[in-house]
């Protein structure tokens, strides 16, 4: 009888363990490390709302307010995989579509390749790249801006008189890291990087970023600075990339060292801003347009190591380090038009909560 109950003991063992093997698990317990999209590919791996446990019933609350908001295309990635992929309004997932100003951070991450490729250093005067008279300011003024001062809107050059950035435009109006402004100047950057690579803004774009990820996409002249066309899984791949601390598998693309500069604060005026990067979670913030400054921080709703590329009339990709989440928005304004924070992203976050949470 003793061996009897040995032997069943043994069998029942090897089928519980048999059973457990087989046992269907969530694929987060499967598979939780970061994923990347093929570079020379259309597929993408997914998950699913409820693989994740998230609210179902709110995923189509916040489509319909996606909707409602003149929203074209909308993505949340979850650890590198799509949750949640929608396009309105005949926009499709090959539609291109402007970044407006969320594409500062494309600058950005070009300035931190070109430094450690020691073709630039961003602490660096720009006039020891494009020469002496770049700006119209006095010549002891101009050599005050470093390619810092570009990255972090603190040129102390006058932001009042418009778009453009021709040497006429770029007037003196304050000492370089003194005043905090949200100005166009900061596109000379690509002049900087296009004259220390001795190749074009794009050409070099393309090589040490755009290819080497998969994005598509082209640059595009608009009133003498460049601003970048995409379909929305090209803004995506940008915004894992960020997500990975500049590494795609196992390349690192974008030094992290600098990545980590560019998303925390990179001056004392403005707590929330890094090197053309919006940063959540600070105590005071600056906006567009005015010297003000408001208290709390800048998307209340949002997580508070959230940081964003923030984009006229509402373009958006939010890196949630803590969520692992990047998610995207394309479209027209949501409401009114505005240069790149809106009262859409506090609302929005309210119905992404509702989902996630």
């Amino acid at each position: 009888m003793k061996k009897m109950t040995y032997l069943s003991l043994c069998i029942l063992t090897i089928l519980l363990s048999c059973s457990k093997d087989n046992a269907p698990t969530s694929p987060e317990v499967l598979d939780d490390t970061l994923y990347f999209p093929p570079i020379n590919s259309n597929t993408w791996k997914t998950k699913s709302v409820s693989d994740l446990e998230w609210n179902t019933t709110a995923l189509q609350p916040l489509l319909d307010y996606l909707e409602d908001k003149n929203t074209k295309s909308f993505m949340i990635l979850h650890d590198g995989k799509i949750v949640v992929e929608h396009y309105f309004s005949n926009h499709t997932a090959t539609s291109p579509w402007y970044w407006a100003s969320a594409g500062k951070t494309l600058t950005t991450a070009i300035s931190g390749i070109a430094q450690e490729a020691s073709l630039i250093n961003i602490n660096n005067k720009v006039s020891d790249y494009l020469g002496i008279g770049w700006t119209s300011a006095p010549l002891e003024k101009e050599n005050l801006i470093t390619c810092k001062n570009l990255l972090s809107m603190n040129s102390g050059l006058d932001d009042g008189l418009g778009d453009n950035v021709s040497t006429a435009n770029l007037k003196y109006i304050a000492d370089a890291g003194s005043r905090w402004a949200y100005h166009n100047v900061y596109v000379k950057m690509q002049d900087v990087i296009a004259q220390a690579s001795s190749q074009s803004w794009s050409g070099y774009f393309n090589t040490v970023l755009k290819n080497k990820i998969g994005m598509t996409g082209t640059w595009i002249n608009s009133n003498d600075f460049n601003v970048y066309w995409s379909n929305t899984r090209s803004m995506a791949r940008f915004g894992l990339l960020i997500y990975a601390n500049g590494k795609w598998e196992n390349t690192q693309i974008i030094p992290e060292n600098f990545l980590n500069e560019a998303t925390n604060t990179s001056q004392s005026i403005n707590q929330s801003y890094g090197y053309l990067w919006w940063l959540n979670g600070k105590p005071t913030y600056h906006l567009p347009g005015s010297q003000l400054e408001f208290n709390g921080a800048l998307i209340p709703n949002a997580p508070t190591d959230m940081y964003a590329a923030l984009g006229k009339n509402d373009q958006k990709i939010y890196v949630v380090p803590s969520k692992k989440l990047v998610i995207v928005r394309m479209g027209n304004a949501a409401d009114n038009i505005n240069f790149a924070l809106s009262t859409f992203d506090n609302d929005l976050w309210a119905k992404i909560n509702a989902l996630i949470n």
